[in-house]
This record gives C-alpha cells, structure tokens and sequence, in this order.
C-alpha cells in the first residue's frame, strides 16, 4: 500500500491546525525537502515514537524544514533513547539531517 500525505493531512497529523498561513508553510517544507514523498507517510508514525521518549515533529519557524525536537525537560535515559530513535529512522530512510542546536535536527532530505 502506498500512502501519499496531503499538507492538509500532514498539519492534522503533527497537531496543527488548518490555515492558509500553516498550509502555504507546509507546502513550502514539502518543496524544498528533496524526496519528501519518499519517506512522509512514515512521520505519522515516527512522531508517534518520538513522543514516548518526549520528543516530537514541528514545523521550524526559521527554515523550511521540519524538524525533530526533544524536550528540554527529558531525563537523560529519554534523551539517549530519543537520540538512537532519530539515528536509526535517518538510516534507515537514507535522511539527511541538518543539527539545529541541542536535540534538534532539520530534515534537509534523503542524500
């Protein structure tokens, strides 16, 4: 089965809501992530696993990316497990990963 995600479907998925701002934003992160359909219909799910370990999936407000995020209250057992969680999904789909600061990385695309 093959699952193509709508910018729509995308900001419902991570939890924003619908707008001409936040669909126009979306649309632009799907544009500029070079193989975007490639790897999308697996965030639904990755963001899933990333909120075990407290970390999520966002839109950035700076580039045109999505990006990873861990929050800056996780123990360091979260923060350990959330770091092999992000490694293995960007090997495992071949992504490149640009980091922003302290656990947080762009997804620039797949390489």
């Amino acid at each position: 089965m093959h699952l193509d995600l709508t910018p729509e479907a995308l900001l419902t998925q991570l939890g924003y809501p619908k707008s001409e701002q936040t669909l126009k934003q979306m649309k632009d992160i799907i544009d500029n992530t070079e193989g975007f359909e490639q790897f999308s219909r697996h965030i639904p799910s990755f963001n899933d696993a990333l909120a075990v370990e407290k970390g999520y999936i966002a839109m950035s407000n700076s580039e045109p990316y999505l990006k990873i995020k861990c929050n800056e209250d996780s123990t360091a057992d979260n923060l350990s497990a959330f770091e092999a969680l992000v490694s293995h999904w960007a090997d495992k789909y071949k992504l490149e990963l640009r980091v922003a600061n302290k656990h947080t990385y762009y997804i620039i695309g797949q390489k």
